[in-house]
This record gives structure tokens, C-alpha cells and sequence, in this order.
């Protein structure tokens, strides 16, 4: 197999997959849209209906979108490859030129308009605190929801104990959630509690501590978005050499 031949095979199979991961988040999407009565409904629960639970169900109509694009990115490149097709190799090209661009320009706007985010986590850190004192204990969804969070997460409320400070809960039985406790009495005056850090700062602790890996995923993706448009490119360049 010559150098055309090879790049040929890796063209198709680095495109198959795509293709295959293409197909798969489009289903969640679509799953996510169908199956909106169940999961829609715990999100609104836990949202009180406002406007955070309607951005959370629009995540749906991204991963349809995103699945999509790969979809159509999959399919050209294979069949590009195959078929030695320089107008797919040329749309392939292009649409991963797009991709890059836009990655890249997110990353900026990120970087750049951190106080959007902050007010982000605002808005949903008062609908989280507000769903705490409201339904915590009173709604056996959202109370199993912030339950198994603060397990896995080894947290405590969004900020930290004092977001069940007069919360119904609280003030009915006089102690605050197991996961809160550092011993078995945990009452209100207990203050231990105090030690167990926030779900929020958990958060932000574990993508520090992994973000040289969500670094190297992300560099990785940018190496395998060049080196697809590199290949489309070279296979484009072959075919009209000959």
C-alpha cells in the first residue's frame, strides 16, 4: 500500500468514527427532546419553572445540532475518501475549518467574558439555594437529586451548610442533611458541618485538578481537527495532480 493508499484507509476510518460519534450524540439529542415528560419534568421541578430549567432542556437541540454536523463531517470524509472526491474532500475541509474556528473563538470569548460566567453561576446558584429551602425534604426527586450530588461530590449545598440555614427542612427536624455530617448527630447547633466545603467549590477543585487532562483532550482535538484537514487537503491536492 503506497502513501496515497494509506492515507486513503486512515481518511475512511478516522471519518467512520466520527460518523459513529455523530450518530450516537444525535440520539441522546433526540432521546433528550422525546423524552422531555420525564426529564423535563424533574429539571423544571428542580428549577421551580424558571428560566435555568428551560436552558438545561435546550441542551437537547445542541447535542441534535452538534451530532449533525458530525454526521455530515463523517459522511463526507468517508465517502470523499472512497469515492476520491474532491468537491466532498473540499466541503470536508471546509466544515472542519469552521469547527476550528469556532472552537478557537469560543475559547476566546470565554477567556474573555468571565463575568458573564460568573453571573451565570449567580443566577443558577439562587435558583439552587431558593430549591434548597423550598423543596428539600418535601420533594423526594429533588431531595434524592441533591442527595446523590453531595455523596459523589462530597459536598455540602451549593455554596456550603449555611444554604439549608432555615430551609423547611431544617427547620422541621432540627439537623441538616447526612451527606453534611461529619458525625451521626449533625444537629442544628452542630458545627461541624462548617468543614464540609460546597458542591460549587468541589466543582471548580475537581476541574482544577484535572485540567491538565480536559488541557490535553482539548489540544488533542485540535491536533486531530489539523491533521484531518491536512489529510483532506493532500488526498485533494493527489487527485487533481493526476
Amino acid at each position: 500500500m503506497g502513501c496515497f493508499g494509506f492515507l486513503k484507509a486512515m481518511m475512511f476510518c478516522f471519518n467512520g468514527i466520527i460518523f459513529l460519534a455523530g450518530a450516537a450524540i444525535l440520539g441522546v439529542g433526540v432521546w433528550v427532546k422525546v423524552d422531555s415528560s420525564s426529564l423535563g419534568g424533574l429539571l423544571q421541578k428542580l428549577g421551580q419553572g424558571g428560566g435555568v430549567a428551560s436552558q438545561l432542556l435546550n441542551v437537547g437541540y445542541l447535542l441534535i445540532a452538534v451530532g449533525a454536523v458530525l454526521l455530515v463531517m463523517g459522511f463526507l470524509g468517508c465517502c470523499g475518501a472512497i469515492r476520491e472526491s474532491q468537491c466532498m474532500l473540499l466541503l470536508f475541509f471546509i466544515i472542519v475549518l469552521i469547527v476550528f474556528i469556532a472552537e478557537v473563538a469560543g475559547a476566546v470569548v470565554v477567556l474573555a467574558f468571565s463575568s458573564v460566567a460568573r453571573d451565570l453561576i449567580q443566577k443558577l446558584g439562587d435558583e439552587a439555594v431558593k430549591n434548597i429551602k423550598q423543596d428539600y425534604g418535601k420533594n423526594s426527586e429533588v431531595t434524592t437529586l441533591w442527595n446523590e450530588t453531595m455523596t459523589k461530590l462530597k459536598c455540602c449545598g451549593f455554596y456550603n451548610y449555611t444554604d439549608f440555614t432555615d430551609s423547611q427542612f431544617v427547620n422541621t427536624t432540627q439537623r441538616y442533611p447526612t451527606p453534611c455530617c461529619k458525625n451521626s448527630t449533625c444537629t442544628y447547633n452542630n458545627a461541624t458541618v462548617s468543614d464540609v466545603s460546597g458542591c460549587l467549590n468541589s466543582l471548580v477543585t475537581f476541574i482544577k485538578d484535572n485540567s491538565v487532562v480536559l488541557g490535553a483532550v482539548g489540544l488533542g482535538i485540535a491536533v486531530l481537527e489539523i491533521a484531518a484537514m491536512a489529510s483532506s487537503m493532500t488526498m485533494y491536492c493527489k487527485i487533481s495532480s493526476k
